[in-house]
């Protein structure tokens, strides 16, 4: 029976699934520890250190009563029959597998300050995306540094599948709950047990599955893949729509119509982000590179290579389509979090959309009604995957010299040459168009990079519109010759 759960690691992940393991679970007592007094200090007050809709309600229910946030990590590690790891995988910088390979050494950290502390039999839970077979390199960090020879430790694969913007409805209401361990043991399948009767607290038990250390470990790559593979499969499509005159919202109404394909991820963009897709397939290149499988690798780094097409396509149609230079003119980027209901900015579509402007010698207003600042600023001085690396920190000089960050969406509009539609907020299909147009300089430009606009209506005040994969505007295709 458990007793005691601890989390290392209060970040986007951990955080929220404590949360709804102690709401759903009030005869087990939560503490998810991290290093940072900081992050620690946020997440037991009124303004919690990420937003996710949803999240701040289940931790008032829950905090307090069997859910804590502690930075004393060796005391709660000690005391807990359950630990989950939760710490950051990030793309390596330098050495070895560079841009590609998942760097372990906060898990290695975290599991070395297991063995130290430990003098009970734990479960041990990956919940961070790792390689395929890491549990078997933790488990011996965890045994030869261990000095309790009477305590085991058993490693299970827990990997998330959240989506942000829907995080706790995903946790609240899963497609399913995948745990893996080694099920050809006794022991093992003790342990699976174990963790499967916490999530039977609310999951049904058809949809906790079991699998394989092995198979666990890699669906989570597998899944991501998947699903970026679809993203950068109809942005690829939209390229071919705007050069033959198609419409990539009826081609992808029409092929997302049959079953064996399905409508989900077919809505073209300015291309994905987040925290998970490029850096976990860029692990599964690496992982496959090291293999020998150098087609298998090849194929999956082009998924990758087509998003960041995408992205670079779509500066390239502002650049073009405003008589091919934005120097010295104000353009506004509506959106800087990588997608809706969420304030994160990890590999946002909007960190290379700015550089590129601000490249061509734009001025850049930002407004996004849940990041700041200060977000936007460490986004965009920060070398590619640093983001990850805490200790890296942001690259010098003032990546704000040239970008301006607008508290209200009216204001960010004004004397604007052009808007940039990056985050599918809401609040951008509502505006007062015709108040955003007589604001702006003539020739006014759209360019919706989430084709949420109605563009007809856009069109109809007076607007020059841009909608990715869909037949160009004459006057956009006038400029660009």
């Amino acid at each position: 029976m458990v007793r005691k759960i601890c989390c290392i690691g209060a970040g986007y992940v951990g955080g929220p699934t404590m949360a709804m393991i102690a709401l759903k679970c009030p005869q087990i007592e939560v503490v998810v520890v991290d290093i940072s007094e900081a992050r620690i200090a946020a997440w037991n007050s009124d303004e919690l250190p990420i937003y996710e809709p949803g999240l701040n309600e289940v931790v008032i229910a829950a905090r307090g009563r069997n859910l804590f946030f502690s930075t004393d990590v060796k005391k709660h590690v000690a005391e807990a029959d359950v630990v989950f790891v939760s710490v950051n995988t990030p793309t390596k910088t330098t050495g070895i597998g560079a841009g590609k390979a998942a760097d372990l050494a906060y898990w290695e950290s975290a599991a070395r300050t297991i063995a130290a502390v430990s003098t009970s039999n734990k479960i041990i839970v990956e919940k961070s995306t790792v390689p395929v077979r890491t549990a078997e390199a933790i488990e011996k960090v965890l045994t030869r540094n261990c000095s309790n020879p009477d305590v085991s430790f058993h490693i299970l694969s827990n990997p998330e599948f959240l989506a942000e913007g829907t995080a706790m409805k995903d946790l609240e209401f899963p497609d399913r709950v995948l745990i893996g361990g080694r099920i050809e043991t006794e022991a093992g399948r003790n342990a699976v047990a174990t963790l499967k009767a916490v999530y039977e607290n609310w999951v049904p038990p058809e949809r906790v599955i079991t699998a394989n250390l092995w198979s666990a470990e890699l669906s989570k790559l597998a899944a991501n893949a998947f699903l970026a593979q679809r993203i950068s499969s109809i942005n690829a499509m939209s390229a071919l729509c705007e050069a033959t005159g198609a419409d990539v919202s009826q081609v992808a109404f029409a092929i997302g119509k049959d079953s064996r394909i399905g409508p989900k991820f077919l809505n073209s963009s300015v291309g994905f982000g987040g925290s998970c897709f490029q850096k976990e397939i860029l692990n599964l290149v690496y992982i496959c590179e090291s293999l020998g499988l150098q087609e298998v690798a090849d194929y999956w780094r082009s998924v990758v290579g087509i998003n960041d097409y995408q992205k670079d396509r779509f500066v390239r149609r502002v650049i073009s389509g405003m008589f091919n230079t934005v120097r010295g003119k104000k353009i506004t980027v509506l959106g800087f979090a990588f997608k809706k209901d969420t304030g994160d900015t990890r590999e946002t579509p909007a960190i290379e959309v700015c550089r590129g402007l601000i490249a061509d010698g734009a001025k850049v207003t930002v407004f996004d009604p849940q990041v700041k600042p200060d977000q936007v600023s460490y986004e965009l001085s920060c070398e590619k995957f640093a983001w990850d690396h805490p200790k890296l920190g942001p690259s010098p000089g003032d990546p704000m010299q040239h970008v301006t960050c607008a508290e209200e969406v009216y204001a960010a509009c004004a004397e604007s040459h052009a808007l940039c539609v990056i985050t599918e907020w809401d609040m951008f299909k509502t505006l007062d168009y015709q108040k955003v147009y007589d604001s702006m300089v003539k020739p006014a430009f759209i360019f919706d990079g989430r084709n949420i606009l109605d563009h007809e209506h856009l069109r109809s005040i007076g607007f020059i519109v841009y909608c990715i994969g869909k037949p160009v505007d004459p006057f956009l295709l006038s400029t660009m010759s």
